[in-house]
């Protein structure tokens, strides 16, 4: 098959959409953002890149605490609002119901049906965002959204985004099973 070359501006597709949560001058504030991803098995971590003007950054950095939200497809309004407007001039924590578990400075998202609070383990500079290096501290799902004590993706209802053409998409149909799906080639 031919090969094209294109933009380097590209994003490996999908990406999970989320609010990032932190305290900021006292408040909540939340933050959309895909640029998320789990990096690390045992402690359990996840980083993500915020531009570094960002509002939530501060107290992220301040606190060392953060949470991070899956929203579902019901949400995907409120949540691309949360990346349309700075939390500088928008209380936007008024948008959802709020609950906190051990982490004070960590708010979570009562309508999300995933949420997880996390401690932050290190700030790596990139030269136009920052990574946020956070241990997973505690879990809290959705009972209806769990599967044997495991969230159900197609319970939950997530979204992705892809760029550069900045669209949501919905989550599709399972697609094989990791870690066995090989095995048809080891034949």
């Amino acid at each position: 098959m031919a090969k094209v070359r294109v933009d380097v501006n590209v994003s490996i597709y999908p990406m999970p959409v989320v609010l990032a949560g932190a305290v900021v001058n006292g408040r909540a504030n939340f933050l959309a953002i895909a640029w998320i991803a789990r990096v690390n098995y045992q402690p359990p971590m996840v980083a993500m890149s915020l531009g570094k003007g960002h509002y939530t950054s501060g107290g992220i950095r301040l606190h060392k605490e953060f949470s991070v939200n899956v929203p579902a497809l019901s949400l995907l309004e409120k949540t691309d609002y949360c990346g349309l407007v700075s939390g500088r001039e928008t209380d936007k924590s008024r948008l959802f119901t709020l609950f906190q578990g051990d982490l004070q400075h960590a708010p979570m998202i009562q309508e999300c049906p995933l949420t997880f609070a996390c401690r932050l383990v290190q700030v790596v500079e990139l030269p136009s965002n920052d990574l946020f290096i956070g241990e997973i501290a505690e879990v809290y799902a959705e009972e209806t959204c769990l599967t044997k004590g495991i969230p159900d993706l197609a319970k939950m209802a997530p979204f992705t985004l892809t760029m550069p053409d900045n669209t949501y998409w919905k989550i599709g149909d399972r697609a094989g099973k990791a870690w066995e799906a090989g095995r048809a080639v080891m034949k």
